[in-house]
């Protein structure tokens, strides 16, 4: 008998394969659609926005989002996330609030999700608690928990955070142009004669003589 074979797939739920768009893809797509077509009279929910990307792109595309759905679309939002980065949100911005779902924790790996929303922040996540409670392999779960602890050692040693919220800078302003640049763009070397490029050249070398 042969031996009996499987397989699994672990892919976005929201793939569409038929059309090459991947889920962060079509994650955009419809926060585009949100952050053009929101007012003030609208209700947004937004669920982990940024988590089919890079850590850093999504941590970026999500304080960006939230800042213009407060500061530009001023829509109703309730905006869940895993961005531990993005509770300091109410800092800057006068009408948010931060609120978690609570959890009681029994020992050390237990935990029971009370699906009870509390004022402030989240003090922690419980990502490898759940892994646990999914029945991931005793080993794989302490290989997790010694990275994480590594890892939040490294995140406190690490410089001040960096301003996630802070408007872009503008745009430096266009220098003008030195006489020597003029020049150079209103020459057409095709057009000249061997005399008219000689008499550039000297003008350009005179530029370049008169610069500071």
């Amino acid at each position: 008998m042969a031996p009996q074979t499987t397989s699994a797939s672990a892919i976005g739920a929201a793939d569409d394969l038929a059309n090459a768009q991947s889920t962060f893809m079509l994650e955009m797509t419809e926060a585009a659609a949100i952050v053009h077509g929101a007012t003030e009279h609208s209700l947004v929910l937004m669920d982990e926005i940024g988590r089919g990307t890079s850590t850093f792109d999504g941590l970026a595309l999500a304080g960006a989002i939230a800042s213009h759905l407060h500061d530009r679309n001023r829509a109703f939002t309730l905006f869940a996330t895993h961005y531990f980065e993005l509770t300091e949100f109410p800092k800057k911005h006068e009408r948010a609030i931060n609120v978690h779902v609570s959890a009681a924790e029994s020992g050390e790996h237990d935990i029971v999700f009370l699906h009870a929303i509390e004022a402030g922040p989240a003090s922690r996540s419980y990502g490898v608690q759940v892994a646990r409670l999914a029945g991931m392999p005793g080993s794989l779960i302490r290989q997790a928990r010694s990275t994480l602890d590594a890892l939040e050692t490294q995140q406190r040693m690490a410089d001040a955070q960096i301003d996630l919220f802070a408007a872009p800078p503008a745009p430096p302003p266009a220098a003008e142009s030195s006489a020597l640049e003029r020049a150079l763009a209103a020459l057409q070397p095709d057009t000249l004669s061997p005399r008219e490029a000689l008499d550039a050249l000297y003008q350009l070398k005179s530029l370049i003589r008169e610069q500071p």
